[in-house]
């Protein structure tokens, strides 16, 4: 039966052939991979990678199409979670693990955050996003694109946008184009931040009001005078700061006195 998308799921379905052979082959799965993928809706994918593994994991939110998934592929080779991706605890999963998948844009952004606490699972991940967010995702300072996303995925991952894919790869077609990117975690962020909370905290503040200058935007957070120790200009903006540069004012912040920290 014809499956009728659902707009509440975000649901554009790839059916050009010609891009799911070129998010195949950016994969380049290996029999032993342990891959995973996310929101395979009608098999566009799934079907070219099992064809490559022996056994793959997918998560799918969507009740009926997990059904078709299930009826489609044998269990032994196709594993379907009916579950919702943002709340999946994916250190359920073999490891260390490879993921992939067309996500749906209206949870890409809290997706890409709920992944980075699952880094140590995880080889690689290979995304078709938005092209706007993969634009910022990969984003270099000083550039309209950069952000709060730029920087605490930077923080995390080495990333690459692979290439781009027109709306009309999709059906129903979105009104927006789509990219392909590669995210790859570090093995070690460097610098470390010493408190995660603390760099997100910071990383938001600074962001807030982008025309605002450090001085002004990370005021009660951060002083003028923790800036000219860490040799930042507190007249800059957030957009013109390196990752190294937010970590070393959120280290500053979290090795204060108990009493002195700010209130997160």
């Amino acid at each position: 039966m014809r499956h009728v998308p659902r707009r509440r799921f975000g649901q554009n379905f790839l059916v050009d052939r010609s891009v799911v052979a070129r998010i195949v082959e950016a994969v380049d799965p290996k029999p032993t991979d342990k891959l995973v993928e996310i929101g395979p809706g009608l098999g566009a994918l799934t079907e070219p990678m099992l064809a490559l593994v022996p056994r793959l994991q997918v998560i799918e939110l969507d009740r009926d199409l997990a059904s078709r998934l299930l009826q489609r592929f044998p269990p032994e080779r196709l594993v379907v979670h009916q579950a919702d991706a943002l709340k999946f605890d994916f250190s359920a999963l073999p490891a260390p693990m490879r993921i992939v998948g067309n996500l749906p844009y209206n949870i890409s952004t809290p997706l890409l955050f709920h992944l980075t606490g699952y880094t140590a699972y995880i080889t690689d991940m290979q995304f078709m996003l938005q092209r706007e967010v993969v634009d910022r995702m990969v984003a270099a300072p000083s550039t309209p694109e950069y952000g709060r996303l730029s920087v605490m995925l930077q923080y995390r991952f080495h990333m690459e946008k692979l290439f781009a894919v027109p709306a009309s790869a999709f059906r129903p077609e979105p009104k927006v184009a789509s990219a392909v990117v590669r995210l790859v975690p570090l093995p070690r962020p460097d610098p470390l931040a010493r408190d995660e909370a603390i760099l997100g905290q910071t990383v938001t503040r600074a962001f807030s009001h982008r025309r605002k200058t450090l001085r002004n935007a990370l005021s009660g957070f951060a002083t003028q005078a923790d800036l000219l120790a860490l040799e930042i200009d507190p007249g800059l903006r957030a957009e013109n700061l390196p990752v190294a540069a937010f970590v070393a004012i959120a280290n500053r912040i979290a090795g204060r006195p108990a009493g002195n920290a700010p209130v997160l």
